[in-house]
């Protein structure tokens, strides 16, 4: 699962894959070289952005505004900027973490 965090100058990116409009909000574990994620929002508007985002956070601990995405707005397939983490924390954190928000 280490290719799914790697170092930014800022913190860390992370690789996720989004599955918009589920029935639920967690994080589903990994898949392939990605985080598979799933949340109840629609890929419309960037609402799916945002949530996914506010899910990642709340699973590492931080604030809302601490990850954004850097890479893939309009697709599945996305890159997170994680600020203020570095990859090996995120990784601990997101592996003991509880997967449902």
């Amino acid at each position: 699962m280490a290719e799914i965090v790697r170092a930014h100058a800022a913190g860390a990116v992370l690789a996720v894959k989004v599955v918009p409009g589920s029935s639920r909000e967690r994080v589903v574990g990994p898949l392939g070289e990605r985080l598979k994620v799933a949340v109840r929002k629609p890929a419309e508007k960037g609402a799916a952005n945002k949530a996914v985002c506010v899910l990642v956070a709340e699973a590492l601990g931080l604030r809302h505004g601490d990850v954004e995405v850097l890479r893939g707005r309009a697709r599945p397939e996305k890159d997170l900027l994680i600020r203020g983490v570095s990859p090996a924390e995120a990784l601990r954190r997101l592996l003991t973490q509880p997967a449902e928000y």
